[in-house]
């Protein structure tokens, strides 16, 4: 792509692009934030919708894995601009896209069926979404494993995911992590003590 190109087509001069981008990728990154922004408000329609809603919160977890893939596959470029780790922090509709999934997240917590902190399952999920895109968009086309996405993320599930709500025999760990998706709800703590609260169990939850 050329800034004279883009002039030519868009029916102005080339310096037009200077002023108003800095650069070809000034425009770039203009680009690719408004093709993500727009996609990340759909995204946050159907995450209200689940909010509301009372259906299972992995399902809706692995509705947004699925939508994110697809969109992913569906712009090959504008993921890999997304992926350069600097644009990806610079963007404000990418950060967006990092809190739905967080959001989506906080609800499997709540259901008391998340097995490590929040902060962690986002970052895994988060990790595992982009490497699949990255792979497959690698592959040629003729040779890619459709199957690959919904493998992964089920691996993921395993790791991050109880079968069923902790209610019975609920782990130290697991108990943990769903206190602490509500801690920020209650009214019965001062501030200290809920930031002494959180500072345990962020602590019990954390990795070993």
């Amino acid at each position: 792509m050329t800034t004279r190109g883009v002039a030519d087509a868009a029916g102005v001069q080339a310096p037009t692009i200077y002023r108003l981008f800095g650069d070809k990728e000034g425009l770039l990154d203009a680009v690719a934030e408004h093709v993500m922004a727009t996609y990340v408000t759909s995204k946050a329609v159907a995450v209200d919708s689940e909010m509301a809603g009372d259906g299972d919160p992995v399902d809706d977890l692995r509705a947004g894995w699925r939508a994110q893939i697809d969109f992913g596959l569906a712009n090959p470029t504008l993921f890999a601009l997304l992926s350069d780790p600097l644009r990806g922090r610079e963007s404000p509709a990418a950060r967006q896209g990092l809190s739905i999934l967080a959001a989506r997240v906080h609800r499997v917590a709540r259901a008391g069926r998340l097995s490590v902190s929040e902060k962690r399952a986002v970052d895994i999920v988060h990790a595992a979404g982009t490497g699949a895109v990255l792979t497959i968009l690698a592959t040629p086309p003729a040779d890619r494993d459709p199957g690959l996405a919904d493998d992964l993320f089920d691996a993921v599930i395993r790791h991050i995911v109880v079968d069923t709500p902790a209610r019975s025999e609920p782990s130290v760990v697991t108990s943990a992590i769903e206190l602490r998706s509500t801690a920020d709800d209650s009214d019965a703590l001062t501030a200290s003590e809920r930031a002494l609260l959180i500072e345990w169990l962020d602590r019990i939850s954390a990795p070993r």
